[in-house]
């Protein structure tokens, strides 16, 4: 079962200051992963990584945060209904419709993220989602996005920056990177376009070019 400290440091704030109403209450330093080891298996339950799926908005299947201290303030599955191939039994997981009542008690009670949750993911698709939603655990105050599009875009801009700077530890292909940073700025260009809102993506191209 391998596993990494992703690296995740605070990265700046690229979009107005008031779609935040508490930008970096706590800083976000490192994120553990944990992944199935590499083999091939038709065994749902060994499943390995997987760097093809798409980031393209849909559901990170199979990607979930593990407690790893006891938790009873958030709503809670067993996190081996949601990951597989980590020999998970009886450990508890946030539920995966609970990242918004996440992002609001972790600041309401001051819990920094890391000393309750671990991620486990075991494809591209999933880690990505699991990066921005670390982002917005530790950048909102109250989770009441009244600028989405904005939110969206900072979350996806950290999580592509962590992405590429633990892209060694992940072991993510020069390829699947560049095709992973052309599909996540597509998917903040849409967002942004479906408000109707102006944004000049190149701010997010600069924190990993």
């Amino acid at each position: 079962m391998p596993r990494a400290h992703l690296q995740t440091p605070p990265v700046p704030r690229i979009v107005p200051a008031d779609v935040f109403d508490a930008f970096g209450w706590c800083q976000s330093e490192r994120l553990e992963w944990r992944r199935p080891a590499d083999g091939r298996s038709s065994d749902r339950s060994a499943r390995t990584w997987d760097e093809s799926t798409p980031i393209d908005g849909a559901d990170p299947a199979r990607m979930v945060f593990v407690m790893h201290v006891e938790c009873t303030f958030l709503p809670r599955e067993l996190a081996r209904l949601h990951a597989f191939g980590l020999g998970l039994e009886d450990e508890w997981a946030l539920a995966p419709y609970a990242i918004d009542d996440a992002t609001d008690e972790l600041y309401e009670r001051k819990v920094r993220p890391a000393d309750l949750l671990w991620l486990a993911a075991d494809n591209l698709n999933a880690l990505f989602w699991g990066l921005h939603d670390w982002a917005h655990f530790h950048n909102h105050g109250a989770f009441e996005p009244h600028q989405r599009a904005l939110t969206e875009v900072q979350c996806d801009a950290a999580a592509l920056s962590w992405t590429y700077r633990n892209r060694d530890a992940i072991g993510l292909s020069p390829a699947r990177w560049a095709r992973m940073k052309e599909e996540v700025l597509a998917l903040s260009a849409s967002r942004l376009a479906g408000d109707g809102v102006r944004f000049d993506l190149d701010v997010v191209r600069a924190l990993v070019e």
